[in-house]
């Protein structure tokens, strides 16, 4: 039978002493590398590279504003400040910013798309597909027009979903939903591109379109009774819970006598 010989406890303390020290060595080698390649001129920033969506920003313009901004080397390079430094530039929605070895980065951008103006007239923010406001130059908008949203903040996304909701039907009708705005009380107001002024009324998304679907399937008999077309609309009031309320251009309901007096 074998014997198992334990090894010197003073042989144990310099094989660990030995191993600390190794491991010791190895991170001050690799703190010097470390060290000698962020500072080497090799390892600078040389070069960005722009993909994506660049349709308001072209890629040189964009090194120009936000190279400048950008600190650190290839391996020094905080990521998530120079992807904030994009981000700021205006129309940029989002940046994806990647190194790229020895000495470049690789950005993709994707920028807002404007669906709307946000507020009231006069005011030159605006909302981008996902329901963000965002400021941009509304000189650079492409589309000739766009509606005007406006509400409380924080609900540019409430409110241009209930546009998507409503215009298809106004559209149907040959009219065009050109503002909408939820009030304070989450009632709602709409103009049309005729500048007839409606009030919608409040309550949930199926409640505003069952109202607004009834007003317009009757609209077209009711102004055909007094000799119109629906585009002499200039008011309607569909807050009424059996009907609604309108006035029409050329129109009046009051008695002869009473216009008399």
């Amino acid at each position: 039978m074998k014997e198992t010989l334990s090894m010197p406890v003073d042989v144990k303390l310099m094989n660990m002493t030995a191993s600390a020290l190794f491991v010791a060595f190895a991170l001050m080698v690799v703190a010097a590398v470390t060290g000698w390649a962020s500072r080497h001129p090799m390892f600078a920033i040389r070069g960005i590279s722009v993909s994506g969506e660049v349709t308001h920003n072209n890629a040189v313009t964009l090194r120009a504003n936000v190279a400048p901004r950008l600190n650190g080397t290839f391996f020094t390079m905080d990521l998530t400040r120079a992807r904030l430094a994009f981000e700021s530039v205006p129309w940029v929605r989002q940046a994806v910013v990647r190194r790229e070895f020895p000495n470049r980065l690789k950005v993709l951008l994707q920028e807002h798309q404007a669906v709307a103006y946000w507020g009231v007239e006069g005011e030159s923010r605006l909302v981008n597909s996902f329901g963000e406001v965002f400021e941009a130059n509304v000189g650079e908008v492409e589309q000739e027009a766009l509606p005007r949203l406006n509400g409380p903040d924080g609900q540019a996304a409430q409110v241009l979903s209930m546009y998507q909701t409503l215009q298809p039907l106004f559209e149907a009708m040959e009219m065009d939903l050109e503002h909408l705005e939820q009030t304070g009380h989450g009632g709602w107001r709409a103009r049309l591109d005729n500048g007839a002024a409606l009030e919608l009324g409040g309550g949930s998304t199926d409640e505003v379109l069952a109202r607004t679907q009834r007003f317009l399937k009757t609209l077209t008999q009711v102004t055909a009774h007094y000799g119109r077309q629906p585009d002499a609309l200039e008011t309607a009031d569909l807050r009424h819970e059996d009907g609604y309320a309108i006035r029409l251009r050329g129109v009046t309901t009051l008695a002869a006598e009473v216009q008399k007096k």
